[in-house]
């Protein structure tokens, strides 16, 4: 970790805990500044909050009183979820009082060089996918995972060395509180409709995106989707080299699909069917990753072992097995339309039983028509169940349940599978009705195939 007086001796807020602002109130405490934390937890029903009182930390919880400002504080380390308008920082974005998020901390003392992905679909994937192939070749050092993915990029820059690489999953949360960050490579995955409930509008979220390269020079490299117009018209306003990778055109300077082969520079890398996930989508984040590992001097051998073997992440179209002759997918991260869609194009409808369903905001299902025309058969959950029958039965669903859980639904689905075919479990939605979050709800369906599956074998 680099050295730096930065933060020392300054009083600063970290607004909100979970993972990454307890990493960044340890690593500012470090740093010597002042740290004051404020979470809306009640401290007896918070480890984490008790644990940073007791290393010396001054700690309020319970709300965010607006008053905490006048401790006259020169910086805000927010938690990325909470929004712009919650009424503390509203108040401190009118007396001018800076707001960032950690990992512009993190990139402040970081020996080591940073990838950074952000999109909205298939980024952790992706993410993931880069790190392997980073680490496929490497003899000193390590790519090491950081950000969204599940490691505060404050806790890896702890550990981390001039001989690794952050590769590091960056939300729109996140960027929005950037002020020097600049990876050396950034990938932007995909653009699309989200998050509008906490940025406003589609525009708002864009820009939240694009941030990744603000701080980028003609130095660093930006891989971009050469499939959406709307990013070959941002890619000519950075500063930073231009690679598109691009499933639709043959990009002779960045990556390409043609032919069912994936290529780079006009070189062959491997046959899109070899890859060990499925899915046109997963055939997008491979060569994402692909331009990142030929920048970096891994070779074309060891990236298509590597793709070979690569089995997704944990749910996110994750290969559960094979059981009774029934392969199961796990992809409870699919929390919208959009990834449920790229998820279903993996599979073949007549020989795939999906499991959907969960929060319901409001929104109707009609744009899955086209990706569930046909499926053998479909299982609604949540509060979203009676949304989805109805959109299965105008797909014309063989055959279409309603379950009122996890394990009911799995059980709905196995009487309904017969050999050869999928179970897959994509949502298409938010798991907040009945899970806290999509790897709990994932984690339930694991273990309701696995029981199914003891049974089975009895």
């Amino acid at each position: 970790m680099k050295a730096t007086a930065k933060y020392a001796n300054k009083k600063i807020l970290v607004l909100g805990l979970a993972r990454s602002g307890v990493a960044a109130a340890k690593l500012l405490h470090q740093l010597g500044a002042f740290v004051t934390v404020n979470d809306t937890k009640k401290l007896d029903e918070n480890p984490e909050a008790q644990e940073l009182l007791a290393s010396g930390m001054t700690v309020i919880t319970g709300s965010h009183p607006i008053d905490l400002l006048d401790e006259g504080f020169s910086l805000i380390v927010k938690n990325p979820g909470i929004p712009y308008t919650n009424p503390i920082l509203e108040k401190a974005m009118e007396r001018k009082i800076p707001i960032i998020t950690e990992v512009e901390i993190a990139y402040d003392v970081s020996e080591a060089n940073i990838v950074g992905i952000t999109g909205t679909n298939g980024k952790t994937t992706t993410t993931t996918m880069i790190a392997e192939l980073l680490n496929s070749q490497r003899k000193v050092g390590e790519a090491k995972l950081a950000g969204n993915i599940g490691f505060p990029t404050s806790d890896v820059v702890l550990t981390a060395t001039s001989n690794d690489t952050l590769v590091t999953e960056l939300s729109s949360f996140q960027l929005m509180g950037i002020e020097n960050f600049e990876p050396k490579i950034a990938v932007i995955t995909n653009l699309f409709e989200a998050h509008l409930d906490y940025h406003g509008s589609r525009e708002e979220y864009v820009k939240a995106k694009w941030a990744i390269q603000k701080n980028m020079t003609s130095e660093d490299y930006l891989v971009l989707n050469g499939n959406q117009e709307e990013v070959r018209q941002l890619a000519k306003i950075t500063k930073a080299r231009v690679l598109f990778f691009s499933t639709t055109t043959i990009e002779k300077e960045g990556a390409y699909l043609l032919n069912s082969n994936l290529y780079f520079k006009e070189e062959k890398i491997m046959n899109a069917d070899e890859l060990g996930v499925p899915g046109s989508h997963n055939v997008e984040n491979a060569l994402a990753a692909i331009s990142v590992a030929k920048l970096m001097g891994i070779s074309n051998e060891a990236i298509r072992s590597t793709l070979m073997r690569f089995s997704g992440v944990p749910h996110r179209t994750e290969y559960i097995g094979e059981f009774s002759n029934r392969k199961i997918y796990n992809d409870s991260k699919a929390t919208n339309i959009l990834a449920t869609e790229r998820a279903l194009s993996g599979f073949e409808n007549e020989k795939l039983i999906l499991i959907a369903g969960g929060l319901d905001r409001g929104n109707g299902f009609d744009e899955l028509l086209p990706s569930i025309a046909n499926l053998k058969g479909l299982v609604a959950i949540g509060e979203t169940a009676d949304k989805l029958v109805a959109t299965a039965e105008k797909a014309n669903v063989k055959h279409v349940k309603k379950a009122s859980n996890m394990d009911e639904a799995v059980n709905c689905a196995w009487k309904i599978s017969e050999e050869k075919d999928v179970i897959l479990l994509s949502p298409a939605c938010a798991s907040w009705d009945q899970y806290k979050n999509f790897e709990i709800r994932g984690e339930a369906f694991i273990k309701a195939v696995k029981q199914i599956v003891s049974r089975e074998d009895k």
